[in-house]
């Protein structure tokens, strides 16, 4: 069955992230078209990009990049979820991104984010960044405030309408990691 991964995109203290990526894994495992799991970057402990070569060359020489390419490896798709810091992607989530390149080719990707503005700027860069990685980016996103959808900026209570939006972003990111399949096996 397909595999999509839902990224936490901040390892910050406090961060509101780990609410949104319950929300979507709750909403998603309802679904019976894919399987989904909760990808936390703290888990991994990745440091700033350290491997000597070029992630295209695939040749990584930590044992902290190897445990982060399996776990992408693994997966056929993605949901990130992300924070817009400074009007663009957190620093955790693009060094992660940065350590692979393989691992991330010819799959889907959608994107959950949140900010003062929804976080749709970060999701601007990162949409630039996931054509360089040859992953298909999907057209619906979810967009939070951290106005309307939090309260008090930190408890996490989305309007309603996010739910269906939801729904969009999975109903594409499943159809795209599908459609993309064969090109990952040849």
């Amino acid at each position: 069955m397909t595999k999509i991964g839902i990224i936490i995109g901040s390892t910050r203290p406090g961060r509101n992230g780990e609410a949104v990526a319950r929300w979507v894994h709750e909403t998603a495992a309802q679904r019976t078209d894919a399987d989904f799991e909760i990808v936390d970057l703290l888990d991994y402990k990745l440091p700033l990009l350290d491997e000597a070569y070029p992630p295209s060359m695939g040749q990584y020489a930590q044992p902290h990049t190897h445990a982060w390419a399996e776990k992408i490896a693994s997966l056929d798709g993605f949901i990130i979820v992300t924070p817009e810091y400074n009007r663009s992607v957190p620093g955790a989530l693009k060094n992660a991104i940065d350590f692979l390149y393989a691992e991330w080719t010819n799959k889907a990707v959608g994107f959950i984010s949140y900010g003062g503005t929804g976080g749709t700027r970060a999701v601007e860069h990162l949409r630039g960044i996931a054509g360089e990685l040859q992953m298909a980016d999907v057209r619906s996103q979810v967009a939070l405030s951290l106005f309307t959808d939090f309260e008090n900026f930190s408890t996490f209570k989305p309007a309603d309408i996010q739910r269906d939006t939801l729904n969009t972003t999975l109903d594409q990111v499943i159809a795209w990691t599908n459609a993309l399949a064969p090109l990952r096996t040849s």
